[in-house]
C-alpha cells in the first residue's frame, strides 16, 4: 500500500524531496535577498536607511520557503554579510550600519511570514496582502528600534526612528506588497495547472 504524499503547504514543498534541494533553496533565498539589496538608493533627506528591494525579497522568500527554510535563508544572508560577503545594501557588509536592525528583522519576518504561509495565507491575493503587511511590520519594528538606539533618535519627530526608519518606506513597500501578493497566488495556480498540487 502506497503512502499518500502530503499536500504542499508552501511553494517550496513542491520541489523539496531531498536535503540537496533544501540547501539549494536556502542558499538561493539568501542570494535573492543579497541581489535585491544591490538595488539601493538614499532619499536626500534620509541618510540613515536606503531604499532597497530587500523587504520584497524577504517576504516573498519567507512565504515561498516556509518558516524553517525562510529563517535559514535569512540567517545565511545575515551571517555571510557579517563575516564579509558584500551583499548588504550597496555591496556593504558587517554589522555596524544603523540599518543592521532591519537585517535582524528579516530573520524574524521570514519566520512569521513562513508560518502564516504554511497555514494557507499565500493562496489568495487578499490573504497574501495580509501576510506581506505582517512581514513588513515585523521588519519595521525591529529595524526602527535598532535605528533609534544606534543613532540615539527619538521615536517620533522630523528626525526620528519613525521618520528615518518607517515613514519614508511606506509607499514603496505598499507597491512591493501588492506585487509580491499577486505573484504568490499566480505561482499556486501555475502549479495546479501543471498538476503538481491540488
Amino acid at each position: 500500500m502506497a503512502l499518500a504524499t502530503p499536500a504542499p503547504r508552501v511553494l517550496a514543498d513542491v520541489v523539496t524531496q531531498t536535503w540537496v534541494r533544501n540547501v539549494a533553496l536556502v542558499v538561493g533565498g539568501a542570494a535573492f535577498v543579497g541581489i535585491s539589496a544591490q538595488i539601493a538608493f538614499y532619499l536626500p533627506w534620509n541618510p540613515a536607511v536606503p531604499l532597497t528591494l530587500q523587504t520584497f525579497a524577504v517576504v516573498l522568500t519567507g512565504a515561498a520557503l516556509g518558516s524553517a527554510r525562510g529563517v535559514l535563508a535569512m540567517l545565511v544572508y545575515a551571517l555571510a554579510g557579517v563575516i564579509g560577503v558584500p551583499w548588504f545594501a550597496e555591496a556593504s557588509s558587517g554589522y555596524a550600519a544603523p540599518s543592521f536592525g532591519y537585517i535582524i528583522g528579516f530573520i524574524l519576518a521570514a519566520f512569521v511570514v513562513g508560518k502564516l504561509a504554511e497555514h494557507g495565507a499565500s493562496r489568495t491575493f487578499l490573504r497574501s496582502v495580509g501576510l506581506m503587511v505582517v512581514g513588513n511590520l515585523t521588519i519595521y519594528a525591529v529595524g526602527a528600534t535598532w535605528l533609534k538606539y544606534n543613532l540615539d533618535l527619538p521615536w517620533f519627530g522630523a528626525q526620528s526612528a519613525w521618520a528615518y526608519g518607517v515613514k519614508d518606506f511606506l509607499v514603496g513597500d505598499l507597491m512591493k506588497i501588492i506585487i509580491a501578493a499577486g505573484l504568490l497566488p499566480l505561482a499556486w495556480q501555475g502549479l495546479k495547472k501543471a498538476g503538481l498540487t491540488d
